[in-house]
């Protein structure tokens, strides 16, 4: 049989076809408003005369029109008493470690090889995992990693806390003027540290915070812990009128660094770094004026009945009683999986009814006629003018990248913070919205889809909205490097 090519992008068929596409949704996307208009033609075709005689034809008296206005008074105020309230992102700050805490390509290996001297194979694995990581040579560990051995003491995992933590939250006060005494509820995540008293405690204890605060810590979600709180934040928002949330995101690296041999779980040791992130929301309308964003949408999805996605990001010791995290083979398989899941939720939330319509159709011609027939993948370029997908490493963002048919600037963000500061965890989806932010494309009304992965296994998403074209900050973590980006990022860096 002949080869058939497929049709170049700029041939005749092609350009017929993208009109066509257009045209039907156009058509989709507007039926109301196109069915409306013979109606309003009829209307307008109606004169004063006509009216009049109507409005005398239903013998309606006083007592009925002033029945029916209370009627009309009373719907509204159910409605609008009943109507869930704005949650707005009134702005945010991530941590920026210092130069001090710089770890070169060179220095990782040089302590690696000092490290695990004993099991060179180990060490070749790491800078196997490196040189195709898409980090860049200006991420960072805490002080406690830098020493040989390193020394993941209590003490110095709670320094690391502090200073993350304290340093986002004096941002953030300093940005928006908020005072510790306005701050009505307060969420921290920190997946691996968790100390006693809590971080949470330790934030109220810095800040002096009131003794009526709604405190909460979250331990042991995952990378996707951070849209947890932001969920859990909208809730208890909604019903603590006029309130204040502060929603703080980490992941404390001093103590989980994987000093063993086992190859699954030194993966961490070359991924993770320092970061974090603390954000204010607000449900006071007054608030609406200033805010950045307004929250749209949260979706969660979690995995965990199934026994292979609970395990697949599993902390554990290894044969030498070791403690570490074990990142299965089967990972990109299982999040592939819960982020289908997510956007059959999602996406019916966000898309146009023509994307909706061709799934629609699709899935019922793969049931009914053919299930051989290839599933319909929506455009949620259609639905979000901004990605930010979890920067959890290069094999994540080319996974998402491909299942959800991105361009290379959709997925600039997230491989261009994974590039500066690693993968920061929970906060790594706030470092790619100030990237963003930083090259002034976040203008009024664009929409934002923070997708993150966490153990589990779990899939979370939330939509923003850009309440005002945001100026180039004049501070963050991109001030004095965002002219330098975005870089080009090679398949592999010979080290």
């Amino acid at each position: 049989m002949p080869e058939t090519t497929a049709a170049p992008p700029n041939s005749p068929t092609t350009v017929k076809l993208k009109y066509v596409k257009l045209v039907y949704q156009y058509l989709v996307n507007h039926i109301l408003t196109l069915a409306l208009i013979p109606l309003l033609l009829s209307l307008l075709r109606v004169g004063p005369t006509e009216i009049l005689s109507l409005y005398n034809s239903l013998h309606l008296n006083p007592v009925q029109i002033l029945c029916s206005a209370f009627l009309a008074v009373l719907i509204s105020t159910v409605y609008f008493m009943s109507k869930p309230r704005s949650i707005y992102l009134v702005d945010y700050s991530c941590y920026k470690p210092p130069v001090t805490c710089r770890v070169p390509f060179s220095t990782f290996m040089e302590h690696s090889r000092l490290i695990l001297n004993q099991n060179p194979k180990s060490v070749d694995f790491q800078m196997r995992i490196l040189e195709r990581s898409g980090l860049g040579e200006e991420t960072c560990l805490p002080p406690a990693i830098h020493y040989i051995p390193p020394t993941p003491t209590m003490e110095a995992a709670r320094g690391e806390a502090e200073l993350v933590i304290f340093s986002s939250i004096d941002s953030l006060m300093h940005k928006t003027g908020i005072k510790p005494k306005d701050i009505d509820i307060l969420i921290v995540n920190c997946s691996l540290f968790s100390p006693t008293p809590s971080l949470s405690a330790m934030v109220v204890n810095k800040y002096k915070l009131r003794s009526n605060i709604k405190s909460y810590n979250l331990s042991g979600m995952g990378c996707s812990a951070g849209l947890i709180s932001i969920d859990l934040a909208r809730d208890l928002l909604q019903v603590h009128p006029n309130s204040n949330a502060l929603v703080v995101s980490t992941e404390i690296i001093t103590p989980n660094y994987y000093q063993g041999s086992e190859r699954a779980m030194l993966l961490p040791n070359c991924l993770f770094r320092m970061g974090g992130a603390a954000v204010l929301l607000s449900n006071k309308r007054r608030d609406a004026a200033r805010a950045k964003y307004r929250l749209v949408h949260v979706v969660r999805t979690h995995k965990g009945a199934d026994d292979k996605a609970y395990t697949c990001v599993y902390e554990q010791e290894d044969p030498q009683g070791k403690v570490g995290i074990n990142l299965s083979k089967d990972l990109m398989v299982i999040a592939g999986e819960a982020l289908k899941s997510n956007i059959t939720t999602i996406g019916p939330l966000v898309l146009p009814a023509s994307e909706q319509l061709l799934f629609l159709l699709t899935l019922i011609g793969r049931k009914i006629f053919n299930p051989k027939w290839k599933a319909y993948i929506p455009d949620f370029k259609l639905a979000f003018e901004h990605f930010c997908i979890h920067a959890g490493g290069r094999a994540v963002i080319d996974e998402l990248q491909r299942n959800l048919q991105l361009s290379a600037e959709h997925v600039e963000a997230s491989r261009m913070t994974l590039h500066r500061f690693g993968n920061t965890s929970s906060s790594s989806l706030w470092y790619e919205l100030g990237y963003i932010e930083a090259k002034g494309r976040m203008k009024k009304g664009d929409r934002v889809w923070q997708i993150a992965f966490g153990s589990g296994f779990k899939c979370n998403s939330a939509v923003w909205k850009c309440n005002r074209t945001i100026k180039t900050p004049a501070d963050g973590p991109w001030t004095d490097c965002i002219h330098r980006y975005p870089v080009h990022i090679p398949e592999i860096v010979k080290l």
